[in-house]
């Protein structure tokens, strides 16, 4: 342990963390206005994908996206008590087929309408603010090209003495 609490210092991620959540929010609460009841924003990508490309599995669905199979897998298994995909046996053992339910399929047109609304309202947010969001992000990664988080978390780091 170490004489002072690390913790007691304002977590620089907890604003960044607090506004995306608040914006998913925002997005479920135009869902629950039009009716949709337990279809959360993160579903939306899969699902859009899924009636693009048909029945895919997790590892085929996670690729596609750009994600971990361990992030698809969480987001399939609650996509399901929604009722919004299926998962069959895929072609061997370990694998799982995932397709869209007949309630999956009917909610595509809207979350493709959300999703090109969203990304509009994302480059209208870009023009109001000093430094575009996706200017900063995209900035913030290639500064991590140059040195990597870890790299720059072990320069930073003093080992604690026995």
């Amino acid at each position: 342990m170490t004489y002072s609490d690390p913790t007691a210092v304002p977590d620089p991620w907890h604003s960044l963390h607090e506004l995306l959540a608040a914006m998913d929010a925002e997005i479920e609460q135009v869902y629950v206005e039009r009716g949709i009841h337990g279809v959360r924003p993160r579903f939306a990508y899969p699902l859009i994908r899924l009636a693009h490309t048909g029945p895919l599995t997790i590892r085929e669905l996670a690729k596609s996206l750009d994600r971990s199979h361990s992030a698809i897998s969480q987001t399939i298994t609650a996509m399901r008590k929604e009722d919004l995909v299926t998962s069959e046996p895929g072609p061997d053992a370990r694998t799982r087929r995932i397709d869209l339910t007949e309630r999956g399929r009917s909610l595509v047109p809207f979350l493709e309408a959300e999703w090109r609304a969203t990304h509009e309202t994302v480059a209208e947010l870009d023009g109001e603010v000093p430094y575009a969001m996706t200017a900063v992000v995209e900035e913030v990664r290639r500064a991590l090209e140059r040195r990597s988080m870890r790299q720059r978390i072990l320069h930073h780091l003093i080992e604690p003495t026995p």
